[in-house]
C-alpha cells in the first residue's frame, strides 16, 4: 500500500503499477509526480521494451503496467504539448510489404498488433487529466516524411500519436495476466524531421503533470474494476 500526498490531503492507493519509459529522462519526469508506483527506463524500441518489462513482471506483482513517455502527434489531433491517452497500442509496421501495400501480421495468419488498454480507466484519466484519446500506433522506424505519415493515418484513423514502446510493454504484459496502459505527451508532429520544432521539455512537463494526477484514478478504477 502506497500513500501519496496531493493537494493537501493523502491518498491510500493499493493499486500496484509498473511505468516503463523508454530514457531516463521520460523515467524522471513521471517521477517527479508519481510516487505510487515503480517507475523504469526499459530501452528504446519495442523489443527491449518487452525484455525490460517482462524482466520487472518476473520480480514483483503488478496490478498494471504504464508504457509512458514523448511521442509524435499526428496533426491537428494531437497538438504539441498535449497529453495522449491509448485507447489501443497498436504495432503499425510488423506484417509484410506486398505490391498491394502493408498487409499486417494478423492478414498472415498469426499474431496480434493491437492490446486495448481498460475502457474504464481510459475515460477516467481522460476526464481527469483533459488527455485526448485514441489509438497510439508503436513502430521501429520512427515516421521521418509526409507520405509515410499520410499512410499510417489512412490505415489507423484514429491514431493520434507514434511512439516505439507501447506494443513490447504491452506484449510483456498480456503474457503476465496484466492490464496495460500507454500515455504519451507530444513533443513533435509526425512527419517530416524538423528539430528545430520540437519541444521535448514541453512534453515531459506535460507528462510529469498527467502522472500528478493518476493516483486518484487508479485507485477509483481498483473499486470498480479489478
Amino acid at each position: 500500500m502506497v500513500v501519496q500526498a496531493q493537494e493537501g490531503r493523502l491518498i491510500t492507493s493499493s493499486v500496484r503499477v509498473l511505468v516503463a519509459t523508454a530514457v531516463p529522462a521520460e523515467r524522471d519526469a513521471v517521477a517527479r509526480s508519481f510516487t505510487t508506483g515503480d517507475v523504469i527506463a526499459a530501452g528504446v524500441g519495442p523489443a527491449l521494451a518487452a525484455a525490460a518489462t517482462a524482466t520487472a513482471l518476473t520480480r514483483a506483482p503488478y496490478d498494471l503496467v504504464v508504457s509512458a513517455g514523448i511521442a509524435g502527434g499526428f496533426q491537428p489531433d494531437a497538438p504539441v504539448g498535449s497529453l495522449v491517452v491509448a485507447d489501443e497500442i497498436t504495432v503499425a509496421d510488423l506484417g509484410a510489404e506486398t505490391a498491394d501495400g502493408f498487409l499486417p501480421v494478423t492478414e498472415l495468419g498469426f499474431g496480434t498488433v493491437t492490446h486495448r488498454p481498460p475502457n474504464s480507466l481510459v475515460r477516467e484519466l481522460v476526464r481527469a487529466t483533459g488527455a485526448r484519446a485514441g489509438a497510439v500506433l508503436t513502430v521501429s522506424t520512427v515516421t521521418g516524411t509526409a507520405e509515410r505519415a499520410a499512410g499510417l493515418r489512412h490505415r489507423h484513423p484514429t491514431a493520434l500519436a507514434e511512439a516505439m514502446e507501447g506494443f513490447g510493454v504491452a506484449e510483456a504484459a498480456a503474457l503476465h495476466g496484466v492490464p496495460v496502459l500507454e500515455i504519451r505527451a507530444v513533443s513533435n508532429p509526425v512527419g517530416p524531421r524538423d528539430r528545430a520544432a520540437w519541444r521535448i521539455g514541453d512534453a515531459l512537463a506535460a507528462l510529469t503533470e498527467g502522472f500528478g494526477k493518476l493516483a486518484p484514478v487508479l485507485e477509483s478504477w481498483k473499486e470498480h474494476d479489478l
